[in-house]
């Protein structure tokens, strides 16, 4: 079992050695992967980003004592591999799991996490009034949470998950970003967290996924169902003045988009003003090559923004 403090220091020396990454979609991380110079890690990235094998002398023994005190590093003769991925974003470091991400429970950050913190940063932002209790349900690496924090000080934020392995990355990153506002909490939905909310984000999981992987399915034919239940939860517990802001994602069939639709008929008849864009039109291309989207054109991902009037 991973140990926190431990992969907690991990992470600092990461940090203090100027570590960076970016992480990609899983088809472009195989491919680049493929590239037979790639083979083996060569360097930290290498290890800690492409999630590549190595073996002794790739890198520094402190390193590798680190991992192992983590309990990260699985050894099979002289080929190694790191058990997370550390990935940056808003000067911030964030462990996750290792790729290919292929357990039920894996904790998931790519390009959608990025998307996701910048619609939540941005919403914060533009704000008329300040943050006070922010949310970030299925909080994953806790990226959004952190971003939410880190623009509003002062507030009390939650990050809410049903995986611990979520919630534990949570907690070391939380550290690392010396996030000290933000609690990490285990609750389904908001079922296990009192009160209400002037902020509410989220970046479900909403793929059909036939392997029912949690970080990955977002429930229901459409993959939908998640994202439609976290907007129940939003009219249920959002403050005058607060505000929801969903990403998520849909496939689109004959040009018509069934999230927005069941969205519509969710919100028509609440105090909720809504918008609702796609920001990006046409991802993960390749998940069109099989059955669960064999009846989609395009699958593209949206952002959902909610408010209820201050004088509600």
């Amino acid at each position: 079992m991973t140990k926190p403090e431990h992969l907690l220091s991990l992470g600092a020396a990461l940090k203090a050695a100027g570590y960076a990454f970016t992480t990609v979609t899983p088809a472009t991380h195989e491919r680049v992967n493929r590239r037979p110079e790639n083979a083996r890690a060569t360097d930290l990235r290498g290890v800690f980003g492409w999630s590549r094998p190595f073996g002794p002398g790739v890198l520094p023994d402190d390193i590798v004592d680190l991992m192992d005190a983590a309990d990260v590093l699985d050894r099979d003769g002289d080929e190694w591999r790191s058990r997370v991925r550390f990935s940056t974003y808003d000067d911030e470091l964030f462990v996750h799991s290792a790729f290919p991400t292929t357990d039920a429970e894996s904790v998931f950050f790519g390009p959608d996490t990025y998307r996701m913190a910048e619609a939540a940063a941005a919403h914060v932002m533009h704000r008329r009034r300040p943050v006070r209790r922010a949310v970030d349900i299925g909080c994953g690496t806790g990226a959004g949470a952190i971003t939410v924090a880190k623009r509003a000080p002062a507030a009390e934020v939650f990050a809410v998950d049903i995986n611990d392995t979520a919630l534990e990355y949570t907690r070391v990153n939380t550290a690392l970003a010396d996030a000290r506002s933000v609690r990490a909490c285990h609750s389904n939905l908001l079922k296990d967290i009192d009160g209400t909310f002037d902020l509410i984000i989220s970046n479900p999981p909403f793929m059909i996924d036939p392997a029912g992987r949690a970080y990955r399915d977002g429930g229901g034919s459409g993959g939908h169902d998640l994202s439609l239940s976290i907007i129940d939860a939003a009219v249920e517990r959002l403050d005058p003045g607060g505000s929801l802001v969903l990403f998520s994602g849909a496939g689109i069939v004959d040009g018509q988009d069934p999230l927005r639709a069941a969205a519509a008929e969710r919100l028509e008849n609440t105090d909720l003003t809504w918008s609702y864009r796609e920001v990006d039109p046409d991802v993960y291309d390749e998940e069109l090559d099989g059955e669960a989207y064999r009846h989609a054109e395009r699958l593209a991902v949206v952002v959902l923004t909610a408010s209820r009037s201050e004088w509600s």
